[in-house]
C-alpha cells in the first residue's frame, strides 16, 4: 500500500545547482564495439558518422558518450559487459557458446582498460576508489576532462564459463551482476519466462555472496527473483527497472517486489526505455511524437517507489540508455543524456526537497555501494 507523502505539486521550486548524476546502467562497451562507436567524440558527431546506416536499431540516434555524460555531470556510472548465449540468432550481444560470450566479454573489459589509460573513464572497485571518484566529481572545477568512473556489471551471466570462473571475474573488478538477460539463460530465466533457477543457477548466486558481489536483481523471472532473495543474503539493487503498477509487464517489478527490494536496503535505478515508461508501447510501431512521451513521466515512476518506501532512500537513475535502442525509443524531449540534469527541477516541481533529490540523483546508490564495500 502507497504510504501518502507530503510532498506536493511546488509552483515556487528550488532552483537547484548542477548535480552530480550516479546513472546505475550503461551498455557503454556495447556501444564501443559491438556499434563501433568511438564514446570519447561528442553523440552529435557520433550521429553524423552513422547518417545512412540502418544495420542496427538507434543508428544515427544515439544519445551517451563521454562529452555528453560530462555535460550532464553523469560522472559516475555503472558500465556493463554483455555477451549471451540465449537460443536463436540475434543481431548484438549473443553468442554461441559460453567460451565465445566469455571472449567478448573480455574484448569489453580490454575497452575499458583503453579507456583507463587514456584518461577518459576510472574503475571503482572499493571505497577509496568510490570517495575518491565523488571528490573529483565534487571539486568545483569544470568537468569537460574528467575520467568517467565506473563500476563494473556484467548484465546476464551466460559468459560465466564455470561458477569457479566467477573468482577471476572479481579479481578484473566485476563488482555486480544480473544473472539472466532476456529468455531462457544458462543461470536463471528472463523477465519474459515463467519458472525457477536451475542448480547452476543456485550454484552461482552462492559464490556472488561469498566473494561480496552485488546482485542485480533486473531482469529475473518473478520465480526466479523470488528464489534468488531466499539464497542471497549480500547487497542487492535493480539498476534499470521501472513500476509494474504504472506499466503492467514482466519487465517492471510489482508492488511487492518492488517493497522487498526496499526491504533489503537496496536501490531500483528508473530506466528510460520508452516502453517500459509509459503503457500501451508497441516497439516498432509507436514513437515518442505519436505518445507524447516526456522525460518528466520517469518522475512518475521515481515518486511510486517512494511513496511505496515511505521515503526517497531507494529510487534511483539506471537510464539503460543506448541499450540495443536510440532517440526512437526515448522520450521526446530528451537529446542526450546530458538531459538528466533537468530531473532535479522536475522532482523540484513536485515538491521533492534538495536532499532527497540528492539521494535519487546519486546519494543512494553512492550509500549501497559504501555498505556493500565496508
Amino acid at each position: 500500500m502507497k504510504v501518502n507523502l507530503v510532498w506536493r505539486f511546488n509552483s515556487s521550486p528550488f532552483k537547484l545547482p548542477a548535480m552530480l548524476v550516479f546513472d546505475a546502467h550503461l551498455d557503454l562497451s556495447l556501444n564501443a564495439l559491438e556499434y563501433n562507436r568511438d564514446l570519447r567524440l561528442p553523440m552529435s558527431e557520433i550521429r553524423l558518422r552513422e547518417k545512412g546506416m540502418n544495420d542496427l536499431k538507434g543508428r544515427a540516434a544515439g544519445t551517451t558518450a563521454f562529452p555528453d555524460m560530462r555535460k550532464g555531470k553523469v560522472g559516475l556510472c555503472v558500465a556493463t559487459q554483455l555477451a549471451g548465449c540465449m537460443t536463436g540468432a540475434r543481431p548484438i550481444a549473443n553468442w554461441m557458446s559460453p567460451q565465445q560470450a566469455w571472449a567478448q566479454t573480455q574484448g569489453q573489459l580490454a575497452w575499458y582498460k583503453a579507456m583507463e589509460e587514456e584518461g577518459q573513464m576510472r574503475q571503482i572497485t572499493d571505497v577509496a576508489s568510490l570517495d575518491a571518484a565523488v571528490a573529483l566529481w565534487s571539486d568545483g572545477q569544470p568537468d569537460d576532462e574528467k575520467p568517467i568512473c565506473y563500476v563494473l556489471s556484467l548484465e546476464g551471466a551466460d559468459s560465466i564459463r564455470t561458477v569457479g570462473h566467477l573468482e577471476k571475474h572479481w579479481e578484473q573488478g566485476l563488482r555486480a551482476m544480473g544473472p539472466a538477460h532476456y529468455g531462457v539463460c544458462r543461470y536463471a530465466l528472463g523477465h519474459d519466462q515463467v519458472g525457477g533457477l536451475p542448480q547452476g543457477g543456485r550454484e552461482l548466486i552462492e559464490e556472488m555472496d561469498h566473494l561480496g558481489m552485488i546482485l542485480d536483481v533486473t531482469h529475473l523471472s518473478d520465480g526466479c527473483f523470488w528464489q534468488a532473495l531466499d539464497i542471497f543474503n549480500g547487497p542487492v539493487w535493480a539498476s534499470h527497472s521501472n513500476c509494474r503498477a504504472l506499466v503492467p509487464d514482466p519487465r517492471q517489478f510489482a508492488d511487492e517486489q518492488i517493497s522487498e527490494i526496499i526491504k533489503r536496503g537496496g536501490v531500483i535505478g528508473a530506466a528510460l526505455d520508452a516502453w517500459m515508461m509509459i503503457p500501451g508501447w508497441i516497439r516498432g510501431k509507436t514513437t515518442p511524437q505519436i505518445s507524447g512521451l516526456k522525460l518528466e513521466v520517469i518522475v512518475d515512476h521515481i515518486d511510486h517507489v517512494c511513496q511505496l518506501a515511505g521515503n526517497s532512500l531507494h529510487s534511483g537513475i539506471g537510464t539503460d540508455l543506448d541499450g540495443g535502442y536510440g532517440t526512437e525509443q526515448t522520450p521526446e524531449d530528451l537529446d542526450t543524456i546530458a538531459d538528466l540534469s533537468r530531473i532535479p527541477d522536475m522532482l523540484s516541481r513536485r515538491g521533492y526537497p534538495p536532499a532527497d533529490i540528492e539521494n535519487i540523483m546519486h546519494g543512494n546508490f553512492l550509500r549501497l555501494l559504501r555498505t556493500a564495500w565496508s
